[in-house]
């Protein structure tokens, strides 16, 4: 005589999966993320691992592979005062000049922001204003 098994184990197998499956997908995407600060939301958080989003405010000086470039970044909007000076070492996109805006990663150490190698990204004004 054949015994009839029940849903119940597959149903309960399926739920395990699914779990399983929502952590790693959590975990991959959440994870590993840093918070992305405006310069004036930079203190206390000296020594953590984040993406600063500012203007490029001049002048900008130094070698970028020797010894690092220098230059200041303020909010994008302008709504504070607070102005961060950066130090950078590695590739300078073609487009780094004051008054474009600029995504880095890195950590802010002793007021500095020390950017992350070769990680400086610079974003173009014109997509992010009204059309008008």
């Amino acid at each position: 005589m054949a015994r009839k098994r029940s849903p119940a184990r597959l149903v309960i197998a399926l739920s395990v999966a699914s779990v399983l499956a929502v952590f790693l997908l959590y975990t991959a995407l959440a994870g590993n993320a840093t918070p992305t600060l405006k310069p004036s939301q930079l203190s206390g958080h000296s020594g953590k691992q984040v993406t600063v989003v500012g203007k490029v405010i001049g002048p900008i000086v130094g070698n970028a592979h020797a010894g690092g470039l220098r230059f200041r970044v303020r909010d994008i909007q302008g709504s504070s005062s607070v102005v961060v000076p950066i130090v950078y070492t590695g590739s300078v996109p073609d487009f780094l000049e004051p008054g474009r805006d600029i995504a880095l990663p890195g950590t802010l150490r002793h007021g500095v922001f020390v950017g992350a190698p070769g990680q400086l990204m610079t974003k173009c004004p014109s997509k992010y204003t009204a059309k008008g």
